[in-house]
C-alpha cells in the first residue's frame, strides 16, 4: 500500500507502563519504518508512579519522532488519548494501548479502510473474523459483553466491540470528534464513537487478531460502575447540545 508521504501520529496512552514501553516503540517504530511511513509517537503519562517518566526521557533522546507529555496526575485513559490527538499533527491519527494486545501489524487494515472512503476504522475483537489469541479471564470478557449490550440500548450504536483499544482516524475526523469528547475515563471510546455518528463520519468496525494482557489498569467493578453511569452521561450531553 502507498501512503503518498502521509505523516501518521500514534497516540499511546501509558500508566505506570515503565515495564514494557521499550518493547511497544521498537515494535512500532520497526514495523513503521518497514513501511516506509512518516511518523510521530506521542506516548501520554498518565501520572505514572513508576520509572516510565525515566524511560520516556530515554526512548525520545534516542529518536527524535518520540515525544511524550506528562499530566499533572492521573487524569484517565480519556483524557490522555484526547491529549495526544488534539497535540497531533499526523493526515492520520491513531491510538493504541501501551501492552499491544492487538499486534500492531494490524495496523494496516485500518489504513486501508480509511484509503477506501472510511474517516474511522476500529479494531474488534467480536467479528466472527477475529481472532482472540488468548481470552480474557470469564469474568471480564462476559463483562465486556454486558457492558456492550448496555452500550447498544443506551446509545443506540451497531457495533460489537467499543473497547478495542486501537483506532485510526482521518485528520478531520479525528480534532472533530475528540474535540467535543468530554469523558476522561475507559468510556470515552463509547463517546468517541456516538459523537462521529452524529456527526455522519463513516467508521468501519474490522476483525483484528488480540492477545489478552494481565496488566489490564481496569477495575471490573469500580471502573464497570463509573462506565455505566458514563453511558448516561453521553445521552445527557447530547440532549444538552454539547455534541452539536
Amino acid at each position: 500500500m502507498s501512503y503518498n508521504g502521509q505523516l501518521i501520529s500514534v497516540i499511546v496512552p501509558a500508566y505506570n507502563a515503565g515495564d514494557k514501553l521499550r518493547d511497544t516503540c521498537t515494535k512500532i517504530v520497526e514495523y513503521l519504518i518497514n513501511e516506509s511511513m512518516r511518523y510521530e509517537i506521542i506516548i501520554v503519562d498518565d501520572g505514572s508512579s513508576d520509572d516510565t517518566a525515566g524511560i520516556l526521557n530515554e526512548l525520545s533522546s534516542q529518536d527524535c519522532s518520540i515525544r511524550f507529555l506528562t499530566n499533572s496526575g492521573n487524569m484517565g485513559k480519556g483524557y490522555s488519548v484526547r491529549r495526544g490527538v488534539l497535540e497531533s499533527r499526523g493526515d492520520y491519527v491513531f491510538f493504541t494501548d501501551a501492552d499491544l494486545s492487538t499486534p500492531i501489524h494490524e495496523l494496516q487494515k485500518l489504513i486501508s479502510c480509511l484509503g477506501q472512503g472510511y474517516d474511522i476504522a476500529i479494531a474488534s475483537r467480536a467479528l466472527s473474523d477475529s481472532n482472540v489469541i488468548v481470552h480474557q479471564h470469564f469474568c471480564r470478557e462476559h463483562s465486556g459483553k454486558l457492558f456492550n449490550l448496555i452500550m447498544r440500548s443506551v446509545l443506540f450504536l451497531d457495533i460489537k466491540d467499543t473497547q478495542c483499544g486501537f483506532k485510526c482516524f482521518k485528520r478531520a475526523a479525528a480534532l472533530d470528534v475528540f474535540g467535543r469528547q468530554t469523558i476522561n475515563g475507559f468510556c470515552f471510546d463509547a463517546e468517541v464513537l456516538y459523537v462521529a455518528k452524529k456527526k455522519g463520519y463513516k467508521t468501519k468496525e474490522v476483525p483484528v487478531s488480540w492477545i489478552n494482557s494481565e496488566s489490564s489498569a481496569v477495575d471490573l467493578f469500580g471502573d464497570g460502575l463509573r462506565m455505566f453511569f458514563d453511558l448516561i452521561r453521553i445521552r445527557i450531553n447530547d440532549w444538552r447540545g454539547l455534541y452539536s
